[in-house]
């Protein structure tokens, strides 16, 4: 370093040109890589866009926790204001425990009645996405009716790429309304431009008060009703209960309330929920007509993707749900989604449905076939829809 070069100048004062320098690379090189780099940007950007929306869509990636969600929801920012509730057609005032049970809201449902295949929380991957978007209020709600399909429409509904629902049933119109709408959307799950939101709850059309909370939410809230044959639906109803209590009277002693004069107990919810032209009304008092679709329980099984396709365009959603979807599963007697989109294993739902209706006596399916039939045909009128029950 102290050496001095001739001429009398240090070894520090070299120009640089005399030391090594890295090569550059040239300016067409370097102009590829910036290329290079932006385009591999504008890839993953479409990547992670395209993942979210498609993951959105396989049910089991859907599921999202929301029973979890729900449980620990926030407390309500907005509160609704409190409505007294009327009483509902053909109640009788209960005399003994098993009229008290009886006299329950139609289609009220406890907790262990929900719906158990919705996980409790979500899965790493839904996790991840679910940072996308934002959180709407529902434009569209299945609000009935229980033991009708609602749980299978909802699952094939979220086959659907541009659907997004809760897993659990949110119970917000008939339970928790006091909690406020900002409660109600914080259960909701995060959506992307151009995506639906949806929600479940099949006791929402035998509840008086539901149709004007909904209205005053948004009167362009899209209503789906899947119904099913009344007198099935009742034993199907029945059959859910006597799995939860084995002590219960039979469903002939519960369905008359005079076994000798015929009189049908219309106390009880399980055949008061199958009166759907009675609480059908309340709902077109508030919502018109074509606002509304009547989903029949029986196609729902025998062709899925006929009234899938009926639903998607009821929606405004392109028909993406169609035959390939489904398998008739023979063991529990009704379709199955096949290999879903993000999953390896077909879909099917829980145990707890497809159960084994008990053996019904021929004279007590005849009085109840009699019994809803004026209520059908009227029904069969106001939907402009001939279901075929009778």
């Amino acid at each position: 370093m102290g050496q001095r070069l001739s001429g009398g100048r240090s070894c520090l004062d070299v120009p640089c040109r005399f030391l090594p320098q890295p090569p550059t690379p040239p300016p067409l090189v370097r102009r590829k890589l910036a290329l290079l780099f932006a385009m591999l940007c504008v890839w993953l950007y479409m990547f992670l866009y395209s993942c979210a929306r498609s993951c959105a869509a396989a049910p089991g990636l859907l599921l999202l926790g929301s029973g979890s969600r729900a449980a620990q929801a926030a407390p309500a920012l907005v509160t609704a204001p409190n409505v007294t509730s009327p009483r509902l057609p053909f109640r009788a005032p209960p005399a003994t425990a098993l009229a008290a049970d009886k006299d329950k809201t139609p289609g009220a449902e406890s907790q262990e009645d929900q719906s158990p295949e919705v996980p409790d929380s979500p899965s790493p991957i839904s996790s991840f996405f679910s940072g996308f978007g934002s959180k709407q209020l529902p434009q569209a709600i299945i609000i009935g009716v229980k033991k009708g399909g609602t749980r299978a429409l909802l699952e094939f509904l979220r086959v659907h790429p541009d659907v997004r629902a809760v897993g659990a049933e949110p119970h917000f119109f008939d339970r928790s309304y006091h909690k406020g709408l900002a409660w109600y959307r914080d259960l909701m799950p995060r959506t992307l431009e151009g995506q639906i939101t949806m929600e479940k709850t099949p006791s929402y059309f035998v509840t008086r008060e539901a149709p004007a909370r909904i209205s005053a939410m948004s009167k362009d809230t899209k209503l789906i009703v899947v119904v099913r044959d009344p007198v099935t639906r009742a034993i199907s109803d029945y059959t859910q209960t006597l799995s939860k209590r084995p002590d219960i009277p039979t469903f002939e002693s519960l369905t008359f309330r005079n076994r000798s004069a015929g009189l049908i107990d219309t106390s009880w919810s399980a055949i008061q929920i199958g009166l759907y032209a009675k609480h059908l009304e309340p709902w077109l008092r508030h919502f018109p007509l074509g606002q509304m679709l009547f989903v029949s329980g029986e196609r729902l099984v025998s062709d899925p993707a006929g009234e899938l396709g009926r639903v998607q365009d009821f929606l405004g959603l392109k028909r993406i749900i169609t035959d390939k979807h489904f398998y008739f599963n023979q063991t529990k007697g009704f379709p199955c989604l096949k290999k879903a989109e993000g999953s390896s294993k077909p879909h099917c739902l829980g145990k707890t449905k497809g159960r084994a209706h008990p053996a019904i006596a021929r004279e007590v399916l005849r009085r109840l076939r009699e019994f809803y039939r004026p209520f059908n045909l009227k029904f069969y009128q106001m939907t402009g829809r001939d279901f075929g029950w009778d």
